[in-house]
């Protein structure tokens, strides 16, 4: 199927995103970070996420074009939320994933009305502590060091058999970066940067699923504990851990599309 690539205008940016799927509910996913636009991944996400399809229409919104700098976490939900809004969209299911998982933590704080059931994917809601491998990556981008960020994020984020299947496919596409793309990981890179609503989750008061797996080389898999023990006492709140998948489990967990669209559809 081809994706078209859509963009959002507001009066201050201009967002890319692309939609997929004919259902009659809508969900929205925020992407974690990536060297490259997942726009040109566009045809890749709709086929790993087609068993969504028939339940909801799904809205994939990039970060915006022009990247102010500094820009915070809460400045990306503030802008996810304008193009949300724009759109005429509301009452979403939010999945978001490592860094859009932090905004989108940040989205149904500033913009409950917007959120109204949320699936939260191998993020944090405090990286303290666990910022030293995004200022890695941070070093290598602005040493314009391609490849090595390629690899080492792969290493980072998949299980160790599926890194070695893919190492020569990062590899080609570690060529491919040009120092814009770099700058752009970087300015996103430092926007989590001391992030930390943790003691700010009781103001969440949606259903929430919070995902991760025991072996998270990134955030640690104590990120996902933490917040899905702040949300404990709350309807609708859970956690499921899996163990072997890493941090890209939302890729490598064969079962991850099917568990989000359950719990999607149950609110």
């Amino acid at each position: 199927m081809q994706i078209t690539i859509e963009k959002v205008h507001t009066e201050t940016f201009s967002m890319p995103f692309f939609r997929f799927g004919h259902g009659n509910r809508t969900l929205v996913m925020l992407p974690g970070l990536s060297v490259q636009s997942v726009m040109g991944a566009a045809s890749a996400v709709e086929s790993a996420y087609k068993i969504l399809e028939d339940d909801f229409t799904v809205y994939l919104f990039e970060y915006r074009e022009e990247l102010p700098y500094p820009y915070s976490i809460r400045d990306m939900a503030k802008d996810a939320a304008t193009a949300m809004q724009t759109l005429g969209l509301s009452d979403v299911c939010l999945f978001g994933v490592s860094l859009g998982g932090m905004v989108a933590m940040e989205v149904a704080l500033l913009y409950p009305e917007l959120v109204k059931t949320m699936v939260l994917g191998s993020t944090s809601a405090n990286v303290e502590g666990r910022y030293s491998v995004l200022e890695h990556w941070i070093r290598l981008a602005k040493q314009n060091d391609a490849t090595g960020l390629y690899l080492d994020f792969g290493e980072k984020v998949y299980p160790p058999a599926v890194f070695k299947q893919c190492r020569d496919m990062l590899v080609s596409a570690a060529e491919t970066v040009t120092e814009e793309e770099l700058a752009h990981f970087v300015v996103l890179a430092e926007g989590a940067h001391g992030f930390n609503v943790l003691d700010e989750l009781d103001g969440i008061h949606c259903p929430v699923l919070t995902i991760g797996d025991k072996t998270d080389a990134v955030l640690g898999k104590e990120a996902s504990e933490k917040i899905a023990e702040k949300l404990k006492d709350k309807p609708g709140c859970s956690l499921y851990m899996y163990d072997g998948y890493g941090h890209a489990a939302y890729d490598t967990a064969p079962d991850y599309k099917e568990r989000i669209r359950e719990f999607f559809c149950k609110y």
